[in-house]
């Protein structure tokens, strides 16, 4: 082994320590957005698995030479508090993207170390590496199917925190019931654009119905947020606007605000915790299963229920991202 490939390796296993860390410390962030234990204990598991690698790593680094690692994990450490900081202005699914930037690197960088090892007749590192690239591979899958969860309408198996809610799908629900007055606004004052004759009586009807509705609105909102967007709902149905009707329904059904006869499981209501569960388990449509988790976590809240509906919706995910199941 020439002294060029041996600084080669010391480098690449520097940036892996460094990633690696900040690796570990993300993973103990996502345990508090776990939805259900399951994941809960996946993603703790993923953590401490992750300071292995680091053990691991550092042990090769100081082997061949390398200085022993005193700052590195203070800066994944920080590293990993930054990421959490900044993300938070982002929706759930950007910050999941930027952990699928890091696992990627780690994938890449494994992969070069395996044939950097290879090349110097390193065979300790060479298992090393293909370690690594089998742990970041499996990381790499899961949070694919994750991302695809949160696609398919989730929930995924991730929470968003307060401040991603407000960044992504829940500020839209927030906004649901005043968007369809917006709307309706722009459709009359598009009309009397078009037909400037008639714009004193185009503008008056249309200020006066959407002031009728925005009054209505107003009212319902006093009674919480829930009751607007069934309003909403019911305006819209009568007015035969089913594009806004179908929003307003969305936005309950992500607060799990539903009757049991809208669910997709007759009768749910009345089940036994197991039959619940494998009810759960075999649905198949995405929105059905959205439906679904979001009134047991909103009722019942079982978390064998729960989980069941996970997995059904991982199910759905892993066949759309093209992730086989071991």
């Amino acid at each position: 082994m020439t002294d060029n490939d041996n600084a080669k390796i010391v480098n690449q296993l520097r940036a892996l320590v460094l990633l690696s860390q900040t690796e570990e410390q993300i993973a103990r962030t996502r345990v508090l957005q776990a939805r259900t234990d399951a994941v809960r204990r996946e993603l703790t598991q993923n953590a401490d698995n992750a300071a292995e690698r680091t053990r691991l790593i550092t042990a090769e680094l100081r082997e061949l030479g390398g200085v022993p690692d005193v700052v590195t994990p203070s800066l994944g450490r920080l590293g990993a508090v930054l990421k959490a900081t900044f993300e938070q202005a982002a929706p759930i699914e950007e910050a999941l993207l930027q952990d699928l930037v890091l696992e990627h690197q780690l994938l890449d960088r494994a992969l070069y170390l395996k044939v950097l090892g290879q090349k110097a007749g390193l065979e300790k590192v060479v298992r090393l590496a293909e370690g690594l690239v089998t742990a970041h591979e499996a990381t790499v899958d899961w949070l694919r199917v994750v991302l695809a969860e949160e696609a398919l309408g989730g929930p995924a198996a991730l929470r968003p925190t307060p401040f991603q809610q407000v960044a992504g799908a829940a500020s839209r629900a927030v906004v649901a019931p005043y968007r369809f007055v917006a709307s309706r606004v722009n459709e009359a004052l598009d009309t009397a654009e078009q037909r400037r004759q008639k714009v004193g009586e185009e503008i008056g009807q249309a200020a006066s119905k959407a002031s009728g509705f925005a009054g209505a609105v107003r009212e319902t909102l006093g009674a919480g947020r829930s009751a607007a967007l069934r309003r909403a709902e019911r305006v819209a149905d009568r007015e035969g606007n089913r594009e806004a009707a179908d929003a307003a329904r969305a936005a309950r059904e992500e607060l799990g605000d539903v009757s049991a006869d809208e669910l997709p499981v007759k009768g749910f209501d009345s089940l036994s915790t197991p039959d619940a569960a494998e009810a759960a388990k075999a649905l198949r449509d995405p929105r059905q299963i959205n439906v679904l988790i979001r009134y047991e976590e909103t009722h019942k809240n079982r978390s064998d229920v729960i989980s069941a509906a996970q997995v059904a919706l991982a199910a759905v995910a892993k066949e759309a991202v093209g992730v086989e199941d071991e």
